[in-house]
C-alpha cells in the first residue's frame, strides 16, 4: 500500500510540476519551436502526417481555419477510457469551430482493439494511427492521455492531461476564439 501511495504521490507532484511550469510559460510572448524536450505550450506545434483510422490522409501543423485539439491515447489507459465519451461530446460541440483528432499510439496497441475502443465510445472524430511511434516521440509527452490544444497559428496554446467536462469545455471556449 505504501508504494502504491508513493506512486500517486509522484504523479500528483509531476502534474503539479507541469502546470506551474505551463503557467510560467504562458507568460511569453512569441511562439517559437521548441529545441529539446516535450512540446510545450507557447511554442510552434511539430508538424505530422499520419494515416487515418478511415484510411484518409490527416495533416496537422501550421496555419488552419480552426483550432485543433491533438489527443494522444491508447486502448489499454484507463485514464483514456474516462476521457473519451467527454471528447465525443465536446466534439459534437465544438466540432464547427475546433479540429479534433485522437491519435492512437498504435505501435503498442492492435488494430483490432482501437477499432473496438472507437466502437464502444462512439469517437466520430478522425482518429490518427502512430503506427511507428514517431509522432508521439516527435512530441515526448509523459503521460497518457495528454491533449494539446493548439491556435489557428499553429502555437500550442496548452498542453493538458485529464480534465473533467467542465474543464475542458471552459478551455475550448478560449482556443475557438484564438
Amino acid at each position: 500500500m505504501k508504494s502504491r501511495n508513493a506512486i500517486v504521490l509522484v504523479v500528483l507532484l509531476a502534474l503539479i510540476g507541469l502546470a506551474v511550469y505551463q503557467s510560467v510559460a504562458g507568460a511569453k510572448k512569441e511562439p517559437a519551436v521548441a529545441k529539446e524536450g516535450s512540446v510545450k505550450a507557447n511554442y510552434a506545434a511539430p508538424a505530422f502526417e499520419l494515416e487515418g483510422l478511415d484510411g484518409g490522409r490527416y495533416r496537422v501543423g501550421g496555419q488552419r481555419e480552426k483550432p485543433v485539439v491533438v489527443n494522444f491515447w491508447a486502448t489499454w489507459c484507463p485514464p483514456c477510457k474516462e476521457e473519451a465519451p467527454d471528447l465525443q461530446k465536446l466534439y459534437e460541440q465544438y466540432k464547427d469551430q475546433i479540429d479534433f483528432y485522437g491519435v492512437n499510439l498504435t505501435q503498442s496497441d492492435k488494430l483490432d482493439e482501437v477499432r473496438g475502443f472507437v466502437n464502444q465510445y462512439g469517437l466520430k472524430f478522425p482518429i490518427l494511427l502512430d503506427k511507428s511511434g514517431g509522432t508521439a516521440e516527435l512530441y515526448k509527452f509523459v503521460f497518457i492521455p495528454t491533449s494539446y490544444l493548439i491556435d489557428r497559428q499553429g502555437n500550442v496554446r496548452e498542453v493538458v492531461n485529464v480534465l473533467t467536462y467542465a474543464e475542458w469545455e471552459k478551455k475550448l471556449k478560449e482556443l475557438a476564439k484564438m
